[in-house]
């Protein structure tokens, strides 16, 4: 699928359509990928320049609301209080908002995974596309209007679309574990984030992923970065599992754009609970 692109493309592909069927068959395999996201989200007659918007409007009442609820989310706000104070509606009223924007797949709610029922919920952006659009199009649909989208789309291509498909990667690493699980390869009953806090530090600590059972437990670190991966990551990822002390099997999988560095292949060579998975492994 998507002949001509890269992997690391397809993986920033993902992370701007969801993968949607819909919205993959826009995809000219003639264009660059910058080229067709052009063409798409930042040409006022694009498909997708307005995709969010219409939805909204065809899925729910007030959608100016939701509209301000979503790109609140987008901007980094990710508590209840927070999102209602930045939209400037009632915690109970948003609450109910966002269990309707839920409901329709735009948004979910996320607790540490070793906590379900923990106050320390946050929300997301579960819809890639929204995700997308809400951060890099709807702040910028005056200039997108203004005939200046090529702009906009070079300013993303240049660098801010690395911290969005960070998340994307986070995520496909979690459907790589899933894929592995039915291979029998690794071994574990829930999966997710896990965030809480250090209290030799005074500070809150995250993992990008978790995979456990009852006394076993996989800590995974992502890094979608242009340099490879190397022993400072290990190290740092082993020193938040000690926040965790319940489990007492544990093992260690980095993912990685860019590889690994000599030092770090080494260790695995010689390291049975210590795995590696480079960005062209998960293809």
């Amino acid at each position: 699928m998507l002949p001509g692109f890269t992997n690391e493309e397809k993986i920033t592909l993902y992370g701007i359509s969801g993968g949607i069927p819909e919205y993959l068959s826009r995809i000219d395999n003639n264009l660059s990928l910058a080229k067709n996201i052009e063409e798409l989200f930042f040409n006022p007659s694009g498909r997708l320049f307005e995709e969010p918007s219409n939805l909204l409007k065809q899925e729910l009442k007030i959608p100016q609301t939701y509209n301000g609820i979503i790109a609140a989310i987008a901007s980094g706000s990710s508590r209840l209080n927070e999102i209602a104070a930045k939209v400037g509606i009632e915690t109970s009223q948003c609450s109910n908002m966002l269990a309707a924007l839920a409901g329709l797949g735009i948004i979910k709610k996320e607790c540490p995974v070793t906590n379900p029922g923990s106050k320390k919920t946050i929300y997301l952006l579960a819809d890639m596309m929204f995700r997308f659009w809400y951060r890099f199009v709807q702040p910028d649909l005056s200039r997108i209007s203004m005939g200046l989208g090529k702009e906009v789309c070079k300013e993303i291509f240049s660098g801010k679309i690395e911290t969005h498909t960070g998340y994307v990667f986070e995520e496909c690493a979690k459907q790589f574990l899933v894929q592995e699980l039915s291979r029998k390869k690794f071994h574990f009953k829930s999966l997710g984030r896990w965030w809480g806090s250090n209290p030799a530090e005074h500070r809150e600590e995250e993992i990008d992923l978790l995979a456990f059972d009852e006394n076993n437990a996989i800590f995974g670190e992502c890094k979608w970065r242009n340099t490879r991966t190397g022993l400072d990551t290990l190290d740092e990822l082993v020193r938040r599992s000690e926040l965790l002390p319940r489990f007492t099997n544990k093992q260690y999988i980095l993912f990685s754009k860019s590889g690994f560095t000599a030092g770090i292949k080494n260790m695995a060579a010689k390291r049975k609970d210590l795995f590696l998975i480079h960005l062209e492994d998960m293809f």
